[in-house]
């Protein structure tokens, strides 16, 4: 689905049928939400969903492409042209889902139960980023920044450990460490787990 432009992107009727889509499917199984009832919790005309988005899968969709595609844009960008961008990456990351935590929670729902029609089109932005990743991997590699020997899809799974857990078991920390996650703790956060990972991915001696 072709995204829209800039000023329909951030009109507050779309954001609110996004965000009533995402509780929508989180709490429900796809084919049981309406859009009918989408519209009522996000306090629309019904039309709006045919308007933007066309129909409820196209709803879908762009519900999973308006968090997504910000973090995978960067990945075409120079933000990791340098390790030290993992940092300002992992920062992003937060701070995006911060934004939306319950995104995290239906992505594994749909990848782990099968629920809904997403399955196929995640794989496919997970792959668009595996893909963008090998390839910054191998820019870092050519540029003397990080081992040669690193596997990239090692690389990927240990960032996407570092960025997705803290959101995920957000609810479970805050209560061990009586504390929130607020913006400060997860600059924090991102900063040392930036590091973390630059050190993790630095040249060896002998290299």
């Amino acid at each position: 689905m072709i995204s829209p432009p800039e000023e329909i992107a951030l009109d507050p009727v779309r954001e609110r049928l996004i965000k009533a889509a995402l509780d929508s499917f989180l709490s429900d199984e796809y084919h049981k939400v309406t859009t009918r009832q989408i519209a009522e919790k996000a306090d629309a005309n019904i039309s709006m969903i045919r308007y933007y988005f066309g129909n409820k899968e196209g709803l879908y969709e762009e519900m999973i492409c308006d968090t997504m595609n910000p973090l995978l844009k960067v990945l075409d960008g120079q933000m990791l042209d340098s390790v030290i961008g993992f940092k300002d990456f992992l920062h992003l990351y937060y701070d995006t889902m911060s934004k939306r935590p319950e995104f995290p929670k239906l992505i594994i729902k749909i990848l782990a139960l099968n629920q809904g029609p997403g399955r196929r089109f995640i794989q496919q932005l997970l792959e668009r980023g595996r893909t963008r990743g090998a390839r910054k991997v191998e820019d870092l590699k050519s540029a003397g920044l990080v081992s040669s020997s690193l596997d990239p899809d090692i690389v990927r799974m240990a960032f996407v450990s570092l960025a997705m857990m803290p959101i995920l078991l957000k609810d479970i920390f805050e209560e061990q460490m009586g504390r929130t996650m607020d913006t400060a703790f997860l600059e924090k956060l991102a900063a040392f787990n930036g590091h973390l990972f630059a050190t993790g991915l630095a040249p060896t001696k002998t290299e």
